[in-house]
């Protein structure tokens, strides 16, 4: 674990899970990767706004292949009620059928919004479906069959945010990724 930098924006945070540099360093991997096993194939990268929308990103300028690039919204699956029903908010603007589908997660920790994103892409008869996941936070995981084809680093059971990653809407704009002290149960600080 990296000490915290400069850039700490308030008490709340904890320590850095994960550096800027951690991050851009394992990008430009799965960057590579992917372009390699995708030459070639009409890919298609999805995400979920708004979390995934920094790793999407970065990882499409890295990649050394054309992708489209399309996002989704959903109401999540919470803590509170697991099998709940999850809502599609914003379908995609891309056609998919017979193309190659990479769904980019910024973080998989049930897996429960995973797997109902799989299954929409799925009805829609993609030449491929895989999963590209930033974060992968096992210890959490309620679906154990999930085609993670990339993983960009497997955390703890701890709450983050930064890259992407919000608590009541702060902290997205992070370079790095940081525990938040007091989990969701953390008081904000006033803004300034």
């Amino acid at each position: 674990m990296a000490s915290l930098p400069a850039l700490r924006p308030d008490a709340t945070l904890g320590e850095v899970l994960l550096t800027e540099e951690q991050i851009r360093a394992r990008v430009a991997e799965l960057a590579d990767h992917i372009s390699e096993d995708y030459a070639g194939k009409d890919l298609v990268l999805v995400t979920v706004l708004k979390g995934g929308v920094f790793f999407l990103a970065d990882l499409s300028r890295a990649l050394k292949i054309p992708a489209a690039i399309d996002f989704m919204a959903i109401s999540s699956y919470t803590a509170e009620s697991p099998s709940g029903v999850a809502r599609l908010l914003k379908d995609l603007d891309e056609e998919i059928t017979g193309r190659h589908v990479l769904l980019v997660e910024d973080i998989i920790d049930t897996g429960l919004t995973a797997a109902y994103l799989l299954r929409v892409l799925q009805t829609r008869n993609p030449a491929s479906l895989a999963i590209c996941t930033l974060l992968d936070k096992t210890a959490r995981r309620i679906v154990p069959t999930l085609p993670i084809r990339y993983r960009g680093f497997e955390i703890p059971d701890v709450f983050v945010v930064g890259y992407g990653l919000d608590y009541r809407q702060r902290y997205r704009h992070l370079p790095y990724i940081a525990v938040l002290k007091d989990g969701p149960e953390a008081s904000l600080p006033p803004l300034r």
